[in-house]
């Protein structure tokens, strides 16, 4: 029998994610074994500092990539949120799977929604993007920094360190967690980060045999929006020291994106919306308007 190891981070979302990975993979191809193989990677190690400031998401690739060069593993599952606009040349996006819910979720044990927390109440997160779309609705709110993961979150939220936190509603939902969204923020109006709500699968580039197996599994529809929301944050050279939102959907052949640039105080919003028959022509296109914009501008702020 065949087998296929995946490597993941072996936090409870990141591995749910490489559960689901597998479940699809010995579905669809019977005559395949998986395996897991869990790590710690340097990006979860290192909690008390922001991700820009350490080097940017792909932090949660490194050691998952160089189990793949190494021949201990076969593929690596990753929120495509976490996998950054330019990858090493070594590697290939072979998959992405049907997305879930790309919303962010309002998570709070005394507030509904963003409008009903007192003034300059305390809310957790760790993004640029969305402390940037908090503070341009709500000027007078404290953001304050929050690393980890899902659980880890939570506990700093229950321990009453924050009035509210800002989570991913995928992650809330896929932990079986969703009983603790209070509301959710949901796009047009608050953009969810490139890629968010969608896992991919990473395969050595080299590995033309996984390519051609897993590609099988690729939903067509999600794919085509992820490509034109990370074909935007290519031209922008977004990562997670930006703080750039984007929504795409498809509605037969037809794209459509919402994006938008903002200032790290969010006293600046520069927004984009376009729509194309081609993923990759549609996402550089928003870019090139948000740079013609000024978004230029607000990108250097976030680098400062």
């Amino acid at each position: 029998m065949k087998s296929i190891t995946i490597a993941t981070r072996n936090s409870p979302l990141a591995m749910w994610q490489a559960e689901y990975t597998a479940s699809l993979i010995e579905s669809k191809f019977p005559h395949i074994k998986t395996y897991l193989l869990p790590m710690t990677t340097k990006g979860d190690q290192i909690l008390d500092v922001t991700l820009n400031k350490i080097g940017g998401k792909g932090l949660f690739l490194k050691e998952l990539e160089q189990a793949m060069l190494e021949g201990k593993a076969d593929i690596a599952v990753h929120s495509m949120k976490d996998v950054p606009a330019q990858m090493p040349e070594e590697f290939t996006i072979c998959s992405i799977f049907k997305r879930h819910d790309s919303s962010d979720a309002f998570v709070s044990n005394k507030y509904n929604c963003l409008q009903d927390l007192p003034k300059n109440a305390v809310v957790g997160t760790s993004s640029l993007r969305r402390q940037a779309q908090l503070l341009a609705i709500r000027e007078d709110i404290q953001v304050k920094p929050l690393r980890g993961n899902v659980q880890t979150r939570l506990k700093k939220l229950d321990d009453n360190k924050y009035d509210a936190i800002i989570l991913a509603t995928a992650g809330l939902e896929r932990l079986k967690m969703d009983s603790r969204i209070k509301s959710k923020l949901t796009a047009n109006e608050w953009l969810p980060a490139v890629g968010q709500g969608a896992v991919g699968v990473e395969c050595l580039s080299k590995r033309t045999d996984l390519f051609d197996l897993l590609s099988q599994l690729n939903d067509h529809d999600t794919a085509q929006c992820i490509v034109a929301e990370r074909s935007m944050n290519m031209v922008l050279e977004g990562s997670c020291s930006a703080a750039i939102g984007a929504h795409a959907t498809i509605n037969l052949d037809n794209i459509s994106m919402h994006a938008i640039v903002c200032s790290p105080d969010g006293s600046e919003i520069i927004r984009q919306q376009d729509n194309d028959n081609n993923a990759k022509e549609l996402g550089e296109k928003v870019a090139f308007a948000l740079l013609a914009a000024g978004a230029q501008k607000l990108l250097d702020l976030n680098n400062e």
